[in-house]
């Protein structure tokens, strides 16, 4: 009886390390920290599917998290409502009709509503919504907290669509279609798809914790020249020389961070896409190996999510709006036209103008936010992009990544030093802003 009895304990085990609910006896069942991160990737796999820009990706990811942080500001006082914090963010009222209904569940689920709503093909989150129910069904969750936790759910994401639904992005499909500018110094489309220009008017998408997209300014870049004794051509040469013999770590270190939902191969009959996440994606995984290694509480994890996925929304909206005020050359472009025709970077360059670098911007802000909830000095192994052939890598800081991040997009071939130093500067003031904001009591 007794090996018995040890077998159903570790078959329980078992489905509760899959499911994400652990069922305490004589205490209701909770849904844990890790689900977060298990709906933040399984939103990943469907932008995969979808070919999901880095931006726009970003943009799904905060309302999602939104939508889950609400329902917990709702339930627990600790943590205060995003009205009057974020840009036009409504007042949302709890519905004292919803009763018997389980937080945590009702948070996870009021992401999946969103999100379902939101990605082209967030239909297909539905299974994995289902799996999630049956399996806290199995660990003892009561029918009636189920219907009533989805009920909660849905209502809040209904208010969090409506908000995600007046910040102008439903407004671009109006813009005309971007042109390339036809002129020296100025960003074209790269082989090997010659792929059109991404988000061109994606400043004009309301920020959340930003009083505009200018609001940290980036210095210019250095003035595009042929000049060889010129500013800019000595950062074109540093690319090229980079870029000739490139040492076999800044190879890993630049396929570790590509991030590049673009990434094409071309085997001379056909061109086909590469399973890549977005950085977003990766620094949201990231967010969720900390929050399992500190032991966060599912609430506080929440906070730290969402704290995080505003920040990429924002630090996208700026650097993008730097991006096509801009509107630099890439290397690659450069470098074929005025040095060597032969020239290909490690990486393939994204369909964009250069200045300043996204991974910069968005590295450093996650970074920033990330320390301010678990200090300078917090080690990690990244294994995020395990699961798409990369080993792991492991950090000492938040920081020492976003600056590996960034410097990998120079090993990668497809960003001036310039762009990746000011990027660091400008992700960093958004990081900040967005932590006094979010997260003073």
């Amino acid at each position: 009886m007794r090996k018995i009895n040890r077998s159903i304990y570790l078959i329980m085990l078992l489905m509760i390390e899959f499911s994400g609910c652990i069922s305490h006896p004589k205490q209701p069942p909770a849904v844990t920290t890790q689900v977060i991160g298990q709906v933040i990737t399984q939103m990943t796999e469907v932008m995969i599917h979808d070919i999901t820009n880095p931006p726009l990706a970003a943009r799904f990811f905060s309302y999602a998290c939104l939508a889950g942080y609400e329902v917990v500001a709702q339930n627990n006082p600790a943590f205060k409502s995003m009205h009057g914090v974020l840009t036009d963010y409504p007042n949302l009222k709890k519905q004292d009709s919803i009763q018997q209904y389980d937080v945590s569940l009702s948070a996870v689920l009021a992401m999946l509503q969103t999100a379902q709503k939101m990605q082209p093909s967030g239909k297909l989150l539905a299974a994995y919504e289902q799996q999630l129910l049956d399996s806290c069904r199995q660990l003892g969750y009561d029918d009636a907290v189920i219907s009533n936790s989805k009920r909660y759910a849905i209502a809040v994401s209904k208010k969090i669509l409506a908000y995600a639904k007046s910040d102008r992005y439903n407004m671009i499909s109006n813009y005309p279609r971007y042109t390339p500018i036809d002129r020296e110094g100025c960003w074209y489309p790269t082989p090997p798809a010659f792929l059109p220009a991404v988000e061109p008017y994606f400043n004009t998408v309301r920020t959340l914790a930003l009083d505009s997209c200018t609001q940290f300014p980036a210095p210019p870049p250095v003035a595009f020249s042929t000049g060889k004794k010129t500013a800019f051509y000595k950062l074109l040469l540093a690319n090229y020389t980079e870029g000739k013999q490139v040492p076999e770590e800044h190879r890993i270190i630049a396929a570790f961070w590509d991030c590049n939902p673009f990434a094409i191969q071309d085997d001379g009959h056909l061109i086909l896409s590469r399973k890549k996440i977005s950085p977003g994606a990766h620094w949201l995984g990231i967010t969720g190996i900390a929050c399992e290694k500190a032991g966060k509480h599912f609430d506080d994890a929440m906070q730290i999510y969402t704290s995080v996925a505003v920040g990429l929304l924002d630090a996208f909206i700026c650097c993008w709006d730097e991006k096509y005020r801009s509107n630099r050359i890439r290397p690659e472009t450069a470098i074929r036209k005025y040095i060597d025709p032969q020239w290909v970077p490690v990486l393939q360059t994204p369909p964009f103008p250069e200045y300043l670098s996204g991974h910069s911007v968005i590295s450093a802000c996650s970074a920033t936010i990330l320390t301010h909830f678990f200090g300078n000095n917090f080690s990690y192994t990244d294994s995020v992009e395990v699961a798409y052939g990369l080993p792991p890598r492991s950090f000492t800081s938040f920081q020492q990544a976003a600056q590996e991040a960034a410097i990998s997009r120079f090993y990668g071939g497809i960003h001036f030093m310039d762009a990746i130093d000011n990027g660091l500067v400008v992700g960093g003031k958004v990081g900040k802003l967005v932590i006094q904001k979010l997260n003073s009591k």
